[in-house]
């Protein structure tokens, strides 16, 4: 027996009241913001929009990432770039953020406040890139709980790099590069470091052997500074390393060969330095090398490196070195290696030409134009020597062979006369 057709419509009705009740809490709910209102009223003052949910809907120039507690989410990071030239950081806003991990800020050209304690704590990753004017190492250094640090094209004021990291025991990666640093290198460095990059400074003296003692760095970067004396024979010790770079320094001295036990190097750049000695083999050993910049130095002798080896790089160069040369019965002259080919003595035969060549050039050239084919320059040079001299054998034949012609018919004529 069917229903009858009103009490179907009285069933439609039903559904569809229920299906809109139960429709406008969900909407309701999406529209208003889960955030915390004291961190509403933070971002706000901070000039964030804060119309749509920041931990649904992050402002396109500031990143936000929140937790799910509840009834109220926390911001856990939060990324300014891009700062309006009005931007201030009141002391107020920052305690209500207390709940950042994560904080980060990208051409904002404000000034720094003093931190609420809770804040300053509760951070363990902070970066300020082309930001945050006249900071301090002092100012850096409450940051006690940080695992990762950046402050890069921001001068940082301090007597010292240990003021800044002395007290950050949980450190693994620091960067302050182009930041005006002065002084000379943390003789003591915590053991769990993985990334050190303090480019681009102007950092005095020696490296100090405290650093080969991080078994677990993966990246020294100390280039660009005005450090001096030789590069710490312990270096080997650093099994972990992968990217080295001194270069754009005064270091003199020979390369290490404890480098050598080093498996995971991919990147060395020891160039632009003062370094002396030849240059070791046993960068062809190391399997996984892409990069291998050694140009603008002091090194002599012959290239120990064969075509393959060569070949295999993403990056070589060693132009530069006045008293390097290669084995042109190795290396072909049309790689380009910014050197001169080696005489019989294990010297430079002739200056290494001074353009398209120097080795000095874009990456594209360093190692390009692999070409095996090319004749033996030694070779050519016998060939030019001897052409000249068959040539005037030749004529001086011919002018023999003419002057005996003459005589032997004068003595001809006077004979039958």
């Amino acid at each position: 027996m069917k229903p009858p057709p009103f009490f179907l419509f009285l069933l439609y009705l039903a559904v569809s009241a229920a299906a809109t009740t139960t429709a406008t809490p969900s909407s309701s709910s999406s529209s208003s913001s889960t955030l915390d209102p004291k961190q509403i009223q933070a971002l706000e003052s901070l000039n964030i929009p804060t119309a749509r949910d920041p931990c649904i809907q992050p402002s396109p120039h500031n990143a936000t990432v929140c937790d799910n507690s509840k009834p109220f989410r926390h911001l856990v990071s939060l990324h300014l770039s891009n700062c309006s030239a009005d931007l201030s950081l009141s002391f107020t806003a920052l305690k209500s953020l207390s709940s950042l991990h994560s904080l980060s800020f990208t051409n904002c050209h404000t000034y720094p406040i003093r931190f609420p304690s809770d804040l300053s704590l509760s951070l363990t990753s902070f970066a300020c890139i082309r930001s945050l004017r006249r900071l301090t190492g002092v100012w850096l250094s409450r940051f006690v709980n940080l695992t990762d640090l950046t402050v890069s094209f921001t001068p940082v004021n301090t007597t010292g790099l240990y003021v800044i990291l002395g007290n950050m025991h949980k450190l693994k990666k620091v960067t302050i590069s182009h930041a005006n640093l002065t002084g000379s290198l943390p003789r003591h460095l915590h053991q769990n470091l993985t990334h050190v990059d303090l480019s681009d400074n102007k950092l005095k003296g020696n490296i100090p052997t405290s650093f080969t003692l991080l078994e677990d760095l993966e990246c020294l970067n100390l280039s660009s500074n005005e450090l001096n004396g030789v590069i710490p024979t312990e270096f080997g010790d650093l099994t972990s390393l992968k990217n080295l770079s001194l270069s754009s320094n005064s270091l003199s001295g020979s390369i290490p060969d404890s480098i050598s036990a080093i498996p995971g190097l991919v990147h060395v750049d020891l160039s632009n330095n003062q370094l002396n000695g030849t240059v070791p083999r046993f960068f062809s050993e190391l399997k996984g090398l892409k990069v291998l910049k050694l140009e603008n130095n002091e090194l002599h002798g012959v290239l120990p490196f064969n075509a393959s080896f060569i070949k295999r790089l993403d990056v070589f160069k060693v132009g530069g070195n006045s008293n390097l040369c290669y084995n042109h019965s190795v290396l072909s002259s049309k790689m380009k290696l910014g050197v001169a080919p080696c005489d019989k003595h294990g010297m430079p035969m002739s200056p290494p030409p001074s353009k398209d060549s120097s080795g000095d050039g874009d990456s594209d050239s360093d190692s390009a134009d692999y070409d095996d084919d090319s004749a033996d320059d030694t070779s050519e040079k016998k060939e030019q020597h001897h052409g000249p001299n068959k040539v005037v054998l030749g004529v001086a034949i011919g002018l023999s062979s003419i002057v005996f012609l003459i005589v032997f018919l004068i003595l001809l004529s006077k004979w039958c006369g």
